[in-house]
């Protein structure tokens, strides 16, 4: 699959989401980038350029992703889009802080997952799911993210299963990067842990080595969407992409 014309991705002002947004656009795609702030996404399309196509919109609002879906024609449908997890362990946390991200994480990817097989996107489209390595290995001090990222695992299992009987040509992907100190969420959190152990959070970093980086996710989300034969999941570290399962 050659490069899309047209790509989608939630949470393109921050992290992962823009650095993606960032490989999409100097490889030739347009990108409609999604997220709450408009002065966030007016920075990116900046830095970005007239390709970088900024919406200010709520990410788990069923109604825009249909409607962008149907009118934009994205060829690729990045869902990236999350909440920074409160970090506290269970015993401090409340259900109103540990439920975010299930509120917009799994909502979103639910949120769009459906809209890619109810509008639907067009034959050949591939949509990527931002998972986490915390969906395989927990994540005691951010509340109910590790178990948000395993929802959107099985999401991007049932939208396949549901594509393969509707007969729609569509690829669903999902990814989980390793904890990195390279974003802003990944750096919170990376010294929320260094507390818990009592080191400090250049001492934990080092023992992520090699540290993943934005970019080299952005990598893997688009050598995923030119392979006809990539495979359903990724593991992403600091030393590559690796097939899950």
């Amino acid at each position: 699959m050659p490069v899309p014309t047209t790509a989608l991705v939630t949470g393109a002002s921050r992290g992962f989401g823009r650095a993606i947004a960032a490989a999409l656009v100097a490889a030739g795609s347009e990108v409609v980038g999604i997220a709450r702030s408009p002065q966030d996404l007016d920075a990116v399309r900046d830095d970005l350029g007239e390709r970088f196509v900024p919406v200010a919109a709520d990410v788990t609002d069923e109604d825009v992703a249909a409607s962008l879906i149907a009118d934009r024609k994205p060829g690729l449908l990045v869902l990236n889009a999350g909440v920074s997890p409160h970090l506290a362990p269970l015993a401090d946390q409340t259900w109103e802080t540990f439920r975010g991200p299930w509120d917009v994480d799994v909502r979103q990817a639910f949120a769009w997952m459906r809209a890619a097989l109810r509008v639907p996107m067009a034959p050949g489209g591939v949509v990527v799911g931002m998972s986490s390595g915390a969906a395989l290995a927990g994540s005691p001090l951010s509340g109910g993210y590790a178990g948000a990222k395993a929802t959107i695992r099985f999401l991007r299992t049932y939208a396949h299963d549901e594509a393969q009987r509707a007969g729609l040509d569509l690829r669903f992907h999902a990814l989980l990067p390793q904890l990195t100190p390279r974003t802003g969420l990944g750096a919170l959190a990376v010294a929320g842990y260094a507390a818990r152990h009592g080191v400090d959070p250049d001492t934990l970093a080092a023992n992520l080595a090699p540290v993943l980086t934005p970019e080299q996710v952005a990598d893997t989300v688009l050598a995923v969407a030119a392979d006809d034969g990539a495979a359903a999941e990724y593991r992403i570290s600091g030393a590559g992409a690796s097939v899950l399962g």
